[in-house]
């Protein structure tokens, strides 16, 4: 598609077909709350780590070669700079918590998604070395070309009207099951107007993240969602069904609408094992502690202590001792001492003598990403 503008409209999906269907299906995550079995704390900890996930993959679909082992190599290091390719990860990484913690308070407008296109280019190096931006927040002032892509986007003085127009669009007051249909639009008309000089996909992903959160899908307040993950999985699928968009026909966005919510549906009926307590230890946190054995992070006292930890959620000195009958109480408190100064075990908030497993900043993060990994969260790809 050239230049030529598309009216920005609502797209109506044909009863009985498979965009009505997902539409249906998927009004059920805004009621989508933390109210599974799995200990709350290590729920939020999967969503911690699904931000990382999130992080990497939309910064792989614009030519970053990080894999997930690789950034998480850097947080386990915690160390505030290693290069471009990793700041540009955590940058995203910031984006989303800045979303978080302002999309319900704070229209989408200029100000809202400059402040996104600030925080995904910081401290990045300016094309054509790098992928940060030289007017961060700041609308294009010269013409773009999207690599790879048919479509050229709108010249530069034509941006500022498009984007008030999305904006618009973006807020207008529509019924619920339009919602989902009008993030799709929204995501792709981003991608089509290209606003920035650099940063647009990292930016435009954000949008779309936030524009889930704004519509109820609260996912900082009791849900992982990985939303734009549909986009990262395949990133030239991705960039073929953004194509069909940039046709301009009904059936060109009738096909990219598809994609985005199969690809919603397909997350959110992931995430749901999450939620549950015999899942998440029987094919997350079990991995991850006979590969931290295995690779030596971990003694067989230690081993054991995290199986306990794993299964019963909570535990309390006295639950060791029932197991390890024979190790002394002195014993026992130095290895849950062992097992806190490795970060593997945290203390119950307000119960100093409660514990439970903490993956997030130890190295058992290693061994659940690889346990992510072979239960299909994780495009092998991308490790």
């Amino acid at each position: 598609m050239s230049q030529k503008n598309t009216a920005l409209s609502l797209h109506e999906p044909i009863f009985g077909s498979a965009l009505t269907s997902l539409v249906l299906e998927l009004e059920h995550l805004r009621r989508m709350r933390l109210g599974g079995t799995t200990l709350p704390e290590l729920f939020f900890e999967l969503k911690q780590l699904f931000h990382y996930l999130e992080s990497v993959g939309s910064a792989r679909i614009e030519g970053n070669n990080t894999t997930i082992a690789q950034f998480i190599e850097t947080q386990l290091e915690d160390r505030p700079y290693v290069n471009e390719d990793i700041q540009e990860i955590r940058n995203i990484e910031a984006g989303m918590k800045w979303v978080d913690e302002n999309a319900e308070e704070f229209p989408i407008n200029r100000a809202f998604i400059s402040e996104l296109h600030k925080t995904v280019v910081n401290k990045l190096t300016p094309p054509p070395d790098g992928e940060g931006d030289k007017t961060p927040g700041e609308y294009r002032q010269h013409d773009v070309s999207i690599q790879g892509a048919i479509h050229k986007p709108p010249e530069s003085l034509l941006v500022n009207e498009y984007m008030d127009e999305l904006f618009e669009f973006m807020q207008k007051d529509i019924p619920s099951q339009y919602h989902l249909i009008r993030i799709a639009i929204a995501h792709h008309r981003f991608m089509w107007i290209h606003p920035f000089g650099n940063g647009n996909g990292r930016t435009g992903r954000l949008l779309t993240y936030a524009m889930l959160v704004q519509t109820g899908f609260r996912v900082h307040v009791g849900q992982i969602l990985n939303p734009t993950a549909v986009f990262c999985i395949d990133r030239d699928l991705y960039h073929q069904y953004l194509a069909k968009a940039d046709q301009g026909t009904y059936d060109g966005m009738d096909h990219w609408c598809t994609y985005v919510l199969e690809g919603l549906s397909n997350e959110i009926k992931k995430i749901e094992k999450l939620s549950e307590r015999s899942f998440v230890c029987e094919h997350l946190l079990l991995p991850a502690i006979n590969y931290s054995l295995k690779m030596k992070y971990v003694d067989s006292d230690e081993h054991t202590i995290l199986k306990i930890a794993a299964e019963k959620q909570v535990i309390k000195a006295e639950d060791i001792r029932k197991v390890l009958r024979d190790m002394h109480h002195t014993t026992v408190s130095r290895k849950i001492k062992a097992l806190r100064d490795k970060k593997m075990l945290r203390q119950i908030q307000g119960k100093s003598t409660r514990y439970r497993l903490s993956f997030i900043d130890s190295f058992l993060l290693r061994g659940i990403v690889q346990a992510l990994t072979n239960e299909g969260y994780i495009p092998s790809k991308n490790m």
